[in-house]
């Protein structure tokens, strides 16, 4: 069986929802805090492969950071974008579930249960 990761912030209901729904269902994910942890350029290109999304619509559009750092430019590129949100975790939706070759967003908590 595959291990499960998720990208976790302890500080937020959804994430916190989706790590306790993991753990009713008998999982014990390996716990990620990514906003301490902040993924790499490359892991955030495979997080997005995995989710089938573009970098843009894993920001967090609501977010101070995303006008501070531009983000509402639509020409910026899928790379200047990752480099952002690599520098400003803050802005990465969460949370992130991933199990093998496949990952889920945890709106709602229950969407992670697809891969599990």
């Amino acid at each position: 069986m595959s291990e499960v990761i998720i990208y976790h912030n302890p500080r937020c209901s959804k994430s916190r929802q989706t790590l306790a729904l993991l753990e009713e269902n008998g999982v014990e994910p390996q716990i990620r805090k990514y906003l301490e942890d902040a993924p790499s350029a490359d892991e955030l290109r495979q997080v997005l492969s995995q989710l089938g999304i573009t970098a843009r619509q894993l920001l967090r559009n609501k977010e101070a950071e995303y006008k501070e750092n531009g983000l509402d430019d639509t020409s910026l590129s899928e790379a200047q974008i990752i480099d952002v949100m690599t520098r400003v975790p803050k802005l990465i939706e969460r949370p992130i579930v991933i199990k093998g070759d496949q990952a889920r967003i945890g709106r709602p908590p229950e969407s992670v249960l697809e891969i599990l």
